[in-house]
């Protein structure tokens, strides 16, 4: 039964690589050397055109001169001064006037002027919101 089964697991190895072979000299035969050196130039000619595309893109004159790395750090830099700016407006803004009745004092005194590490702990305070 061993001898059956083994001769019949040769028998389909021995078809399907036939049927392999086969089919690898049909491909062969419907390809040849000049498809394949036509093919190869039509891609080397497409990897010249991108070349072309990426030397039009370059930028000359004065653009060249700009690195768009150190411009986006600038640009950060002025939006954070700005944002800094307007951050102290906020907390060094006046207080509105607080009417008091007549007669009735305030259970506590309200600061007339913050001082500078009272600014500086709230500047501290805001950029860690953010």
């Amino acid at each position: 039964m061993i001898m059956l089964e083994g001769a019949k697991a040769t028998t389909e190895t021995v078809y399907a690589l036939r049927t392999g072979a086969a089919v690898m000299k049909a491909i062969q035969k419907a390809m040849n050397i000049d498809d394949v050196d036509k093919t190869m130039d039509e891609i080397n000619e497409q990897t010249e055109n991108m070349k072309i595309q990426e030397a039009l893109s370059t930028p000359i004159g004065a653009a060249a001169d700009f690195d768009e790395d150190e411009l986006e750090v600038e640009l950060e830099e002025l939006e954070g001064a700005e944002l800094e700016e307007q951050l102290l407006q906020l907390t060094t803004a006046p207080a509105a006037p607080v009417q008091v009745p007549a007669g009735r004092q305030p259970a506590r005194p309200i600061p007339q002027k913050r001082t500078v590490e009272e600014d500086e702990l709230a500047t501290l305070q805001a950029e860690m919101a953010l």
